[in-house]
C-alpha cells in the first residue's frame, strides 16, 4: 500500500475555488442575498485555516505542554464566544452555565479519549489538538442548535406557557418538554450522520487517515471511536446547558422571568 499522500500545489489548490462560482450562480439564480456572506466566509475560512496550519506546524516541530494547553483553551474560548454570540437573549447566569457546560464536557471527553481510548500523553499535540477540534467543535454546534431551538420554542409557545402557569403548573414542569425537544433536535444531525456512515459517506477523519496511508481498518476504529465521543459530548453539553440553564428562567417562588 502506498504510504504517501499526493501533495497539492498552489495551482491545483486554487482550482477548488472555481466551485464557489457555481454556488454564486445558483444563489443569484434563486435570488438569495447571501453572496457577500459566502465570499467573506470563504476568505475568512481560508485565512483562519492557513493561520492554524502555520501555528500547528510550529507546535508539532516544537512540542511543549503549554502550547497544547494554550491552543485547546483558545479553541474552547472561541467556541463559547460563538455560542453566546448566536444566542444573545440568554440571561447572564444562563450564559455562564452554557459556557461551562461546553467547556467542562468537551475537555472531559477529550481527556478520556486521548488518555484512555488512544492511550497517549494528553499533551501530545498530534493527537490532542485535532481530536479536541472535532469534539469541541461538535459540542459548540450542538449547544448552539439546542439553545436556539429551546428559545424559539418558548417564544412560539408563550400563550400556552402563560395558560399553564395560570392553571398552577410549575415552571420546571412546563419547561421540561422544551428542554427534551431541544436536546432531541441537537442530537438529530449526529444520529442521522451515524446512520449513513460507511454506506453513504466516509467521514472526514477516516478519509484523512486513509489518504495519509493509514490502513482502512485502523482508520475505521478511530472513526467509530470519535463519532461515539462526538455523540456523547453533544448529548452531555446540550443537556447540561439546557437542564441547568432552564432553572435560571424562574425564581425560588416559581415565577417565570422570561
Amino acid at each position: 500500500m502506498d504510504q504517501g499522500i499526493v501533495a497539492m500545489n498552489l495551482w491545483q489548490f486554487a482550482l477548488i475555488y472555481v466551485l464557489l462560482l457555481v454556488v454564486l450562480a445558483v444563489m443569484k439564480k434563486c435570488k438569495i442575498n447571501q453572496t457577500k456572506l459566502l465570499v467573506v466566509a470563504s476568505m475568512r475560512m481560508t485565512a483562519q485555516l492557513v493561520l492554524a496550519g502555520l501555528i500547528l506546524t510550529y507546535i508539532f516541530e516544537n512540542p511543549h505542554p503549554l502550547f497544547t494547553v494554550a491552543y485547546i483553551l483558545l479553541m474552547t474560548g472561541f467556541a463559547i464566544y460563538l455560542v453566546l454570540q448566536r444566542n444573545p437573549s440568554l440571561n447572564p447566569r444562563f450564559k455562564v452555565i452554557a459556557g461551562a457546560s461546553l467547556a467542562l464536557t468537551g475537555i472531559s471527553i477529550v481527556c478520556f479519549f486521548v488518555m484512555v481510548v488512544v492511550g497517549v500523553n494528553l499533551f501530545n499535540p498530534q493527537y490532542t489538538i485535532p481530536i479536541s477540534g472535532m469534539i469541541i467543535g461538535n459540542a459548540m454546534t450542538g449547544v448552539s442548535l439546542g439553545l436556539q431551538t429551546f428559545y424559539s420554542t418558548i417564544k412560539t409557545q408563550r400563550v400556552q406557557i402563560e395558560t399553564l402557569l395560570n392553571l398552577g403548573a410549575t415552571p420546571k414542569k412546563i419547561l421540561t418538554p422544551f428542554v427534551n425537544g431541544a436536546l432531541e433536535t441537537a442530537l438529530l444531525p449526529t444520529l442521522n450522520s451515524m446512520l449513513g456512515m460507511g454506506i453513504i459517506s466516509l467521514p472526514g477523519m477516516m478519509t484523512g487517515q486513509i489518504l495519509s496511508g493509514t490502513m482502512p481498518m485502523t482508520a475505521i476504529l478511530y472513526q467509530i471511536a470519535i463519532i461515539i465521543a462526538i455523540c456523547t459530548v453533544t448529548c452531555l453539553s446540550v443537556f447540561c446547558a439546557l437542564f441547568f440553564g432552564a432553572r435560571t428562567l424562574y425564581n425560588e417562588r416559581d415565577q417565570m422571568t422570561v
